[in-house]
């Protein structure tokens, strides 16, 4: 048949998988049905992912004849590589194993075996890993009916998994571990700890080649290196994980992030408000977050003579709905826009914390939109191109577009009714087509109380990074009863949009670190120029230098160290300084300025005057 024909010849091109009907199957699965027919290939998201689970499983059969009586919980797909989590009861397996258990790997690659699903009886399934002694696979069959459990097999190692595969193992050509750590069986502090190991694998080995250096590119930049040595922030275990406190460059840093977005917002007719960090247990339930977050919060806060319970604010929207509540509104006040950089805080296990971009205290750029029916789409346009231009001030050409759905078959998960959901996602649809956004579109995605347009952006590594989001809801409106009197003087519920272009302040810096190299934007670098004499005789020029720029609004700083020139410039290199204008006799005479760039050096003599003009018009063309 058709469907057949067209996996034989997939097979033949070195397809990985087949998406039938938006579904990803194995190529060794038959399917005789009619179908949409997609087949997926290295290039493909989804043909990547099927590509390192099946070499997860080859990890696995690796790990199982090297260390006999291991037993598995988990090897899932990431969206770099794979890992597995295993017990190796007293053993265990640092990086130092990991060459041999690669080679391992090659060799077992190299049989050519077929990945093969099997459909397998509850009992039947609990019957083999009882036999083996696998309590972690035991434990996820509890959680599966009968009639829906599939066993996998590749050589000598069969896995409880759901799939899909690759054919076989002779694709899996390029193998390479990363790291080892620990983590708790089910994410459960109270569970095991297992041993996780991650891993990536390519059909090539150029590719892998590529990727150890964009990953040892990564180590220069990363954000917990550069923010130590650029003195921006730092943590502290007396004051609490994933807490982080800003250090001077850094809280200037942030405030000109601050600055600039309140200024675009302002512009754009939106309304400052700041709410407390904490709020009523009353307030979080009404919202529906304590539904679906309560676990994620902090342990609440009682007041024993009031006997009230407080948490502290997960979000800012509950916060913001009560604001719009405070007073009466018409039709013609509509739509409100109110902006907070609120402080939001969420409890993270200690072993998902990471610097800056998984924090348990973040400021989110947060704004919430109280409109019209038939003002969202406008609305929503408009807070697409302020996205955009954030996008393009901060130097991130590179972004895709997704929209976020709820899934129609786990409705439990959301709230509101299937109407207003509807007309959600039909405005989110609607206005990114209008602006000419090239999507995608991802079922299950949704917040719970909304559809999303989140924003994808590549940093200069090619990393893809979730960062701006934008969200249409009908239903906190209802949750919390708001109204306005409309043109029929009837009362009308408003519609709500959330929109957060940097999402969090700690997450923003975090990825725009790693994305310049800590090299900042000349508008946002927390020094733009630095100063150096030659000597310091020629300290009163300097001096008179940096208050012209200053007052030209240009951030100078002076390095009066008894140093050598040349090691005054390289200390400016390391600290990355945009510009250094050098000052010796024939600058002073001369009443010029000798012009240095970060990284690509001699500029040649300006006066301060075309030096400030050359700045100005540099931040000017980002930021206006």
């Amino acid at each position: 048949m058709e469907v057949a024909k067209s996996i034989s010849e997939g097979l033949a091109r070195n397809v990985l998988a087949a998406k039938v009907n938006g579904e990803v199957h194995d190529l060794n699965r038959e399917l005789q049905f009619d179908c949409t027919l997609q087949l997926l290939t290295w290039n493909d998201d989804d043909g990547r992912s099927t590509y390192w689970h099946s070499s997860a499983h080859l990890l696995a059969e690796a790990l199982e004849d090297m260390y006999p009586g291991i037993k598995f919980g988990i090897g899932p797909p990431i969206e770099n590589g794979f890992y597995y989590d295993v017990d190796l009861g007293d053993r265990t397996i640092s990086s130092d194993d990991f060459s041999k258990i690669e080679e391992k790997m090659k060799s077992l690659a190299k049989s050519n075996s077929t990945y093969i699903r099997k459909e397998i009886g509850k009992q039947d399934a609990i019957d083999y890993f009882k036999d083996k002694g696998d309590e972690y696979k035991l434990d996820l069959l509890d959680g599966l009916e009968d009639g829906t459990i599939t066993f996998y097999t590749q050589g000598n190692f069969t896995d409880l998994c759901r799939g899909p595969h690759i054919p076989d193992t002779s694709k899996i050509k390029a193998i390479k571990l990363l790291n080892v750590a620990g983590a708790y069986w089910r994410g459960d502090e109270k569970s095991k700890q297992l041993t996780r190991i991650y891993g990536i694998t390519f059909p090539k080995q150029k590719e892998l080649t590529e990727y150890l250096f964009m990953l040892e590119e990564a180590k220069k930049r990363d954000h917990r290196k550069l923010g130590k040595e650029l003195e921006l922030f730092t943590f502290s275990e007396k004051v609490g994980q994933g807490l982080p406190m800003w250090l001077p460059k850094g809280a200037q840093l942030r405030d000109r992030l601050e600055t600039f977005l309140k200024k675009a917002q302002l512009k754009a007719g939106y309304l400052p408000v700041i709410t407390p960090h904490i709020g009523n247990k009353d307030l979080y339930v009404t919202s529906g977050h304590y539904e679906k977050y309560g676990a994620d919060s902090f342990q609440p806060i009682h007041t024993p003579a009031e006997g009230e319970e407080f948490f502290l604010k997960p979000m800012n929207c509950p916060h913001h709905c009560e604001i719009y509540k405070s007073k009466p509104h018409s039709y013609r006040d509509l739509p409100i826009r109110y902006a907070e950089f609120g402080t939001v805080y969420r409890y993270e296990q200690s072993g998902e914390l990471h610097g800056l971009t998984r924090v348990r205290g973040f400021t989110q750029d947060d704004a919430h939109l109280f409109c019209r029916p038939d003002q969202v789409k406008e609305e929503f346009m408009k807070v697409i191109d302020l996205v955009l231009f954030v996008f393009k001030a901060l130097d991130f050409p590179e972004f895709i577009v997704q929209i976020s759905l709820r899934d129609p078959d786990n409705k439990e998960k959301y709230i509101g009714s299937d109407e207003n959901w509807q007309k959600a996602e039909k405005a989110i649809i609607e206005a990114a087509d209008e602006k000419g956004l090239t999507t995608i579109i991802e079922t299950g995605e949704a917040a719970f109380y909304g559809p999303k347009l989140d924003f994808m952006v590549k940093d200069a590594l090619g990393r893809k990074w979730q960062l701006g989001t934008i969200q249409v809801d009908y239903n906190l409106p209802e949750r919390f009863e708001l109204e306005y009197t409309g043109s029929d003087n009837q009362k009308h519920r408003p519609v709500m949009i959330h929109r957060a272009p940097f999402g969090s302040m700690e997450r923003f810096v975090a990825v725009l670190i790693e994305h310049c190299g800590g090299d900042f934007p000349l508008w946002l670098a927390p020094e733009q120029v630095t100063i150096l004499g030659i000597s310091e005789k020629y300290n009163e020029y300097v001096h008179h230098i940096s208050e012209l720029l200053k007052n030209s609004d240009i951030r100078a700083s002076v390095d009066e160290r008894d140093e050598k020139i040349g090691r005054k410039i390289r200390d400016a290199e390391v600290r990355k300084v945009p510009y250094m204008l050098i000052i010796g006799e024939k600058e002073a005479e001369s009443q010029m300025v000798s012009v240095r760039k970060h990284g690509e050096g001699d500029l040649g003599s300006l006066t301060v005057e075309d030096f400030s003009e050359l700045i100005n018009k540099e931040v000017r063309k980002f930021i206006g």
